[in-house]
């Protein structure tokens, strides 16, 4: 373990101790309260809510955690299982679940443990997506994990630019990467109301993540990524396995749960009453939910406009939004887009009412061609990703997502400004650039051209004024 890094910075955050043999332990007392409760509530007594809320009371004082329970906690405990759900249901919690529960529990170190010794150096087990070729390699780990709702999944990327896969920890997609880039930009809708969580089926929603992921969900923050955690709370289970996030790495989640309604950010945050979650769930057993979390600079300041930082969060975002397997898929399909002739038409598939036939496509149709099998037809739900308590500019980072969200192929990018007085004018912005069919390479040049006389001192204005001086009051 003295090696192992990754472990070793999630340590802190891990109630257990250190054996002789460098392995992971719970301390005695814990030991023997959950064997008891693994062999059911005839041996351990766990027979009522108020009892649970005593034997985890105890357990936690083995632990010697800072904060006990809330004293109202047994009377909750008793409420939720001896008068809110059914007698049958409370039974069978505590015949069933309880002791499930306390042997997960007890197999926990170990199974860390094991988790950190198969991963190689950057914890990857070299699953690669896509061809060993020079381009872009995205390495993939993955966790599946088996919740009372259903199968979560945790998948860890590495975004790489190189000939060869073992290269990744040493690159990742350069400027000339992005000056180069023909692909078109892909649509873009605006909404000044409404919130990421919210948005229909079939987008990758964005987690504005800390570097080491739910950042402050089991402490004091409750900004966007921690708001996730609590109402998918789920998610937290990924803290136990994930280290911290590279600058060319991203995790994204499939199949948590939604369980409360919320108002409110930060101080205001407010439960306000349970949610149904009623998205249908996959061929794997995870509920069509997907988060990506990407991490961005925090407090960058002028920094944000020098070329290696634009890289840093245009290649963070492009790791987040790209899947290998569509991206390839999709590549092929612009090229034979790209050499249709101005005056000829191609032939190419179309979903219709769940079906896939052949349907001839003119020129003007070319920049909104999509295979459209609910698999592949997954947008970006995005904001204000590391402008709030992060403190980045708003209008760049809206363009350096949609960057990366057309770069990756994304059939579209939904954006929720919160309300934002500084973006108000975005889809304005957006519809001109599309207007005049810029494509990845386009866009880019001109956020560097921008960025390069901001940090000269050429131009104290905001990205949109300065591309469209109509919009200065």
């Amino acid at each position: 373990m003295e090696d192992n890094a990754e472990l070793e910075s999630v340590l802190p955050y891990l109630p257990f101790q250190i054996g002789s043999s460098s392995r992971l332990l719970w301390p005695s007392k814990v030991v023997d309260a959950l064997e008891a409760m693994s062999k059911g509530p005839d041996h351990s007594r766990v027979h009522s809510g108020e009892v649970l809320s005593i034997a985890i009371s105890d357990i936690r004082a083995s632990l010697s955690l800072a904060e006990p329970l809330a004293p109202s906690a047994p009377q909750g405990y008793a409420l939720f299982f001896d008068e809110l759900i059914s007698r049958a249901d409370s039974t069978n919690w505590f015949k069933d679940d309880i002791p499930k529960l306390a042997d997960l529990l007890l197999r926990l170190p170990f199974l860390i443990d094991l988790h950190y010794q198969n991963t190689r150096p950057y914890g990857y087990g070299l699953r690669i997506l896509g061809p060993q070729q020079p381009g872009v390699v995205l390495l993939s780990q993955v966790i599946c994990l088996q919740m009372p709702t259903g199968s979560v999944s945790f998948e860890r990327k590495l975004l790489s630019l190189g000939h060869h896969p073992l290269q990744s920890c040493l690159s990742y997609p350069d400027a000339d990467f992005w000056t180069k880039s023909t692909i078109p930009l892909c649509p873009f809708q605006v909404h000044s109301s409404g919130l990421i969580e919210d948005h229909a089926i079939g987008t990758l929603e964005v987690d504005f993540a800390n570097k080491y992921l739910g950042g402050g969900a089991l402490n004091r923050g409750c900004v966007q990524e921690e708001i996730r955690f609590m109402i998918n709370p789920e998610l937290i289970a990924g803290m136990l396995f994930l280290p911290s996030m590279a600058d060319n790495e991203a995790i994204e989640i499939v199949g948590t749960e939604r369980f409360s309604d919320y108002t409110g950010y930060a101080s205001s945050f407010r439960f306000t009453g349970d949610y149904v979650d009623k998205r249908n769930v996959d061929s794997l057993g995870r509920r069509k939910t997907r988060i990506v979390a990407i991490d961005a600079l925090c407090s960058p300041r002028m920094k944000q406009y020098k070329l290696n930082y634009l890289l840093r969060e245009t290649n963070k975002a492009f790791c987040g939004f790209l899947y290998q397997s569509k991206y390839i898929q999709y590549k092929r399909l612009f090229k034979i887009m790209n050499s249709v002739q101005l005056n000829e038409a191609s032939f190419l598939p179309v979903e219709t009412n769940g079906e896939f036939r052949t349907e001839e496509l003119g020129k003007s149709d070319e920049k909104c061609v999509q295979l459209k099998d609910p698999e592949n037809y997954v947008g970006i739900a995005t904001g204000n990703w590391g402008c709030g308590a992060f403190g980045g500019d708003s209008e760049l980072k809206a363009m350096i997502q949609w960057l990366a969200a057309s770069q990756a192929l994304r059939p579209f990018i939904s954006y929720y400004t919160f309300g934002l007085e500084v973006l108000q004018s975005l889809d304005q912005v957006t519809q001109w650039i599309l207007s005049h069919k810029w494509n990845v390479g386009d866009l880019w040049n001109i956020l560097v051209e921008y960025s390069s006389q901001k940090l000269r001192g050429e131009t104290n204005v905001g990205f949109f004024t300065w591309l469209l001086p109509s919009l200065r009051k």
